[in-house]
């Protein structure tokens, strides 16, 4: 059975195309079919977690996110395995381009906006044990549609006070979404990310996410230590697993997807 994960803040830099990228090779090194559909077209080119296999020509891909999504909005067939791009660690992607943003302006007078992508990733889950949506850092339309078709959200959330702040928004639009829209989605949990350990405000922010959400809201065991080393995953187009299997991120991601794994 497939279960779909959005990947969701709505701030950025928080590192949720990082976690998207690590935690699909960590499923596949556990054996598990992952698909990765990106959300977000304004990085890609500087920010991709896959540039390599695309040689930063993702504007010019003739089937991407967006041609899909105007597909469906236009009540159009589409084949499913149009425009997946296979890597070479095994993850599947569906890559986007700018196009999104003229999906953006379409959703507004389609029927049933918020359904869009969903019917896309209700057509692949038969595919995958696994897909997740690396959502875009707003909490527009876009991000509303992969809410809406997902089965859980992870939220990562970088060790800082503004950061923490902004959570609320997003956890009132999840409880909103919830309500009108996807009654079955559930907080896969708080992921803490770009953690610098040895600092007492690092350790006062985790108290004050624990104190605020823990009663309500998981939060992973795991946590994900700042490392310029995880950055360079995305320019390299590879994991961390790939980079340097043996570094602390490595590590933290292995067990994330190891807590990810016990929530099936």
């Amino acid at each position: 059975m497939c279960k779909v994960i959005a990947i969701c803040n709505q701030k950025g830099g928080v590192s949720k195309t990082t976690t998207t990228v690590n935690l699909g090779a960590g499923l596949v090194r556990e054996g598990k079919k992952v698909l990765v559909i990106d959300e977000f077209p304004y990085l890609v080119k500087t920010n991709s977690a896959f540039p390599s296999i695309l040689q930063n020509a993702w504007d010019e891909l003739e089937i991407a996110l967006p041609t899909i999504m105007e597909q469906i909005i236009m009540d159009e067939e589409f084949e499913v395995s149009e425009g997946i791009i296979h890597h070479v660690e095994g993850i599947d992607l569906m890559p986007c381009n700018i196009d999104l943003s003229g999906v953006d302006v379409s959703l507004v007078n389609a029927m049933s906006r918020e359904f869009v992508l969903k019917t896309y990733v209700d057509c692949m889950r038969e595919y995958y044990d696994y897909i997740l949506i690396d959502c875009m850092p707003s909490l527009g339309m876009i991000t509303v549609n992969a809410l809406t078709a997902s089965d859980s959200v992870l939220i990562p959330v970088q060790a800082a006070y503004l950061p923490v702040k902004g959570l609320e928004q997003l956890i009132t639009t999840i409880f909103r979404v919830r309500k009108h829209l996807n009654p079955g989605i559930q907080f896969e949990g708080i992921l803490i990310s770009m953690l610098n350990a040895r600092t007492n405000y690092a350790k006062d922010i985790i108290e004050l996410i624990t104190e605020y959400y823990g009663e309500s809201i998981p939060i992973f065991d795991s946590r994900i230590p700042f490392s310029v080393k995880a950055a360079e995953t995305s320019a390299a187009g590879v994991s961390i697993f790939s980079l340097d299997k043996k570094h602390p991120v490595a590590g933290a991601y292995e067990e994330l997807t190891k807590e990810v794994l016990a929530h099936e």
